[in-house]
């Protein structure tokens, strides 16, 4: 089954590729992989009819209970034959449906095909975690189908309102998996095998499961995002809204029903709302106008069918449901297909203005009609099938002695036979607005359709013909789902004749009320126009949206005002108020030692010297300054402490940041404004008093509250043993948490390209550009110059020795670089102090020779080294699958090499070497940001206000 999945991913990766290849031909490449799992799901048809389906285990995160379970089950397998087989004919159908030259082609393909493997994983999954990941996935495919079109406001509105609204369900549903799990297991078939207690936590999960699938099955109050996502392709309504997604909460509902139904709100949720959304369905579904609009309020009361009895809990019932669902996955999927092709060859879909389409397109009405049957339980169909097994289910239920049970079975009986009567006047409504020739109207204009265009549907529609034909032989494949429920006698064979019954009675009184609904349709359309619509809920989601666009405007407002202080202030201030009192109140600060040595208090004291001065400088350089000071302070503990590579990096990143200020401060006033001066300072006092103390009181609680044995005591052994190295700081970057550091240096890689980004746009508004600032003629000759660039620099900005400096210290800062990277694996150091180092190297030639001199020191694109040291991190890290290792292993290699000799090299030391590579990077991205960037901006000034002097002048 993994390959089944591993499939269709290769089909949608490669769909692209395939449509700028072949066209819309491409849909045919594409269908083989739902077509390649149907084929192979016939194929295990017998070892699922037997309960001994296929399984397959692949252990992932054994730890979370996340492996990736698989099994085939009856219920799966079913559904599994809807997805696959239907997926396979709505992709042969695309290749007719799609207009020659679709831009977006290349992505509709690729997603659907996602899509139909996502679906397929949720249905054949054992794993509830793992369910919830290809439910989520379906959500976000949908929502990318439905909005198709992303330059349609429809589109885009419907895609978002069902994206809400289905995220918003499968939280919960994940909350409940979590609980379920954590309470018992996050294997399905052993949750349904042995349930858990039917406690409070149980019942509270069960119904947030619950959730999630009638918000997934367009259930009411969610039942409103159905209809809109109708804005979707044709294709993508015959498959996500008809076979595939809208399934999903009706397979979940039959997934959990042997273990829970009956649960307190079971019946509430699954009976109750199913119902209800039966008959508001059906009732909306008699006020359209769009066939299409008409085919998805019959969805929605269909859904309404297929959960109630799936939730019904008795034998009955179970194969009452699974049966709807598979006649409901041919009919249904027929008729959208059909509004497809009438909607392409007439180029509309208002039943108002179809005349006459039956007759001419003879083809396409014969399987619409076999649907349409099917849809309103019309003999020989599957559809009859279906609903006679499921009046039989509830007149059992109502008539089996139980009280609960026996009033739920009368109120699903009543409500199935209004239903019926619905479904059959929107049925007769359907086929007579699209194919009747209509008295008073001239015919419409058709453009005939390929006859490939048909065959999906033709398909699909003699498939509901055949089913019911067969009923028996489809009872044997559906009746091993039931004997899962315990509940109800044994159900009668599926079957097109039992005999003059109730059921069939209550059938020909549906049919017969239903026409008449139909024959009188006038009628009905003014009580409807009289009536409102009923359960409106998408009013009351537009108007939920619309105050929540305008609370978080007003919050934003408020709140997001640009000011850094205020936001800072705001962070603090939460921070004191939650974890800084709750520790001071709750915790145990156990012994206070204030320090290990006299020297610890000295650096302490200058360290909250500088803090306190901070606040009463005027001047932004000398804050800066003070800053620093602290920083270099806490790296002189660290030094006091024994932790040599720990004060190496405070002290260089101190160094850099120090750098990086004065670079900046260069654009902001030398002193800070005055306004309030007095209260600023003693706020910024009292709070920077109170972040402090509560730092120190979550520091000491945290220390005390410690019961357990630290990780970090087997690190040495960790490190000498497999990290091959000696300095365990360096080791834990590159070997034991080479995690951690992967995603930080990420992180590190996008923040250096923001800061890159925010001062190439400030130098993109201001219309600035290399040419602003050319080079000055050079007055010296090229010979005896100590630096190439420093000759652009005016007289007055030179300095002598800092040039001799520069060009003595420069390539021994780059050679000790290389030093610290080379020997931190058992010295202090590492890749990110070496590249640190080497940074601070460039730093000096700009400072000594400005942007010209580090063009000279470093002509190459920082974003490329960044790239470069990102591979070769990457690569360092999937290169052991190769040799047969797992991801971030490391290996020593020993060898000769002259002259050195013999060579003991750890493996992780190119992943430190990749490290090294993207914080040079970074430096140099920095420096051109901050140093040459605002060079440019000064220059550009400079040559405006030389530009307009000049124009006074004259």
């Amino acid at each position: 089954m993994v390959q089944l999945l591993l499939v269709h991913l290769v089909a949608a990766t490669l769909a692209p590729l395939l449509v700028r290849l072949l066209g819309r031909t491409a849909f045919f490449v594409v269908a083989l992989a739902p077509a390649v799992a149907f084929g192979w799901l016939v194929s295990v048809a017998g070892e699922v009819r037997s309960g001994h389906g296929p399984e397959q285990r692949v252990t992932w995160v054994p730890g979370l209970g996340l492996d990736l379970d698989f099994r085939l089950t009856t219920l799966s397998w079913v559904l599994g034959l809807l997805v696959t087989g239907v997926g396979a004919l709505v992709l042969f159908y695309c290749r007719w449906y799609f207009e020659r030259g679709d831009p977006a082609l290349w992505r509709f393909t690729a997603v659907f095909t996602a899509f139909a493997g996502a679906m397929l994983g949720l249905v054949v999954t054992d794993n509830f975690l793992i369910l919830y990941v290809f439910w989520e996935l379906t959500t976000v495919f949908s929502y990318l189908l439905v909005g198709h079109n992303p330059a349609s406001l429809t589109n885009r509105r419907s895609a978002m309102q069902a994206l809400i609204v289905t995220t918003v369900g499968g939280l919960a549903m994940l909350v409940g998996i979590i609980a379920l799990g954590v309470r018992h297991s996050y294997r399905i078939s052993e949750v349904v095998a042995d349930p858990p207690p039917l406690d409070a936590v149980t019942v509270g999960a069960v119904v947030l499961l619950l959730v999630g699938a009638l918000s997934k099955s367009a259930l009411i109050p969610f039942h409103f995002w159905l209809p809109g996502a109708m804005a979707a392709p044709t294709p993508v309504s015959a498959y996500l809204h008809a076979a595939a997604m809208v399934k999903a909460g009706v397979y979940l509902v039959a997934l959990l029903a042997p273990a829970f139904a009956g649960a307190p709100a079971w019946y509430a949720l699954t009976i109750g709302l199913g119902l209800a959304t039966m008959i508001v369905g059906g009732w909306r579904a008699l006020r359209q106008h769009d066939i299409k609009l008409l085919l998805a309020y019959g969805t929605v009361s269909q859904l309404g069918f297929m959960v109630a009895f799936a939730g019904l809990g008795t034998q009955e019932g179970a194969l009452a449901a699974l049966a709807l669902v598979v006649s409901h996955g041919l009919f249904k999927s027929t008729m959208f297909l059909t509004v497809g092709v009438i909607d392409h060859s007439t180029g509309t879909r208002d039943l108002r203005e179809l005349s006459g389409v039956g007759r001419r397109m003879l083809p396409l009405a014969v399987p619409a009609v076999l649907a349409g049957c099917s849809m309103a339980g019309i003999p020989p169909l599957a559809g009859f099938v279906a609903k006679e097994a499921a009046i039989t289910a509830g007149l059992e239920t109502a008539t089996d002695g139980v009280p609960l049970a026996a009033a739920w079975g009368w109120l699903l009986t009543v409500a199935l036979l209004a239903g019926t009567v619905l479904t059959v006047a929107y049925t007769a409504r359907f086929l007579w607005g699209a194919f009747a020739t209509k008295s008073g109207m001239p015919l419409t204009p058709i453009h005939a359709p390929h006859p490939g265009f048909i065959l999906a549907p033709l398909l699909l529609g003699v498939g509901s013909l055949l089913v019911g034909l067969l009923a028996p032989l489809e009872h044997a494949w559906l009746v091993p789902y039931s004997r899962q429920l315990t509940v109800g006698a044994t159900p009668q064979v599926l079957a097109l004749w039992h005999g003059f019954t109730p059921a069939l009675g209550l059938s020909v009184l549906a049919i017969a009320a239903g026409s008449g609904l139909f024959v009188w349709r006038d009628r009905v359309a003014r009580v409807q126009s009289a009536v409102p619509a009923l359960v409106d809920t998408e009013r009351g989601y537009t108007r939920l949206m619309r105050w929540l666009e305008v609370g978080s405007v007003e919050v934003t407002a408020r709140t997001q005002r640009g000011s850094l202080p205020f936001y800072l202030a705001t962070i603090l201030l939460v921070f004191i108020a939650l974890p800084g009192i709750t520790s001071i109140a709750r915790g145990s600060i156990g012994t206070v030692r204030l320090w290990d040595s006299p020297a610890q208090a000295v650096v302490g004291a200058v360290v909250v010297a500088a803090g306190v001065l901070v606040l009463l400088t005027n001047r932004r350089l000398a804050s800066v300054m003070l800053v620093g000071v602290t920083g270099y302070g806490v790296a002189t503990l660290f030094v006091i402490h024994g932790a040599p590579d720990l004060a190496i990096t405070q002290m260089l990143v101190e160094t850099v940041s120090l750098v990086v200020f004065v670079l900046a401060l260069r654009r902001l006033p030398t002193r800070f404004e005055r306004h309030d001066r007095s209260f600023r300072r003693r706020w910024r006092t009292l709070l920077g008093a109170g972040s402090g103390a509560a730092v120190g009181a979550i520091a000491l609680v945290a220390s005390a509250a410690r019961h357990d044995t630290p990780i970090s005591i087997d690190f040495p052994t960790e490190a000498y043993a497999f990290g091959h190295g000696k300095n365990i700081v360096n080791v834990t970057l590159v070997d034991i948490r080479a995690w951690d550091t992967l995603g930080e240096v990420s992180v590190l890689v996008a923040a250096a390209t923001g800061v890159a980004s925010l001062i190439f746009v400030k130098t993109r508004n201001t219309q600035l550009s290399m040419a602003s600032a050319q080079p000055l003629t050079p007055t010296e000759p090229d010979r005896g110059t100590w630096l190439r660039g420093g000759r652009t620099l005016r007289p007055e900005r030179r300095s002598v020795i800092f040039e001799v400096v520069t060009r003595l210290i420069f390539h021994i800062m780059i050679a000790v670089s290389l030093y610290v990277l080379f020997s931190g694996h058992n010295l202090p150091g590492g890749g990110f102090a070496g590249g640190l180092v080497a940074g601070l190297a460039l730093v000096v030639r700009y400072l000594a020779g400005g942007r010209y001199e580090l063009d000279e020191a470093a002509p190459f694109d920082a974003g490329l080294v960044v790239g470069v040291g990102l591979l070769i991190v990457v690569l360092a890290a999937l290169a052991p699958l190769a040799f047969g290792g797992t991801i971030l292993q490391s290996a020593v290699l020993d060898f000769n090499l002259p002259p050195w000799g013999e060579v003991h090299l750890v493996t992780s030391a190119f992943f430190d070497i990749g490290v090294y590579l993207i914080v040079f990077g970074m430096m140099l991205d920095i420096v051109r940001s901050l140093g040459t960037g605002i060079d440019r901006q000064i220059a550009a000034e400079q040559h405006e206000r030389a530009d307009r002097s000049m124009g006074a002048g004259s």
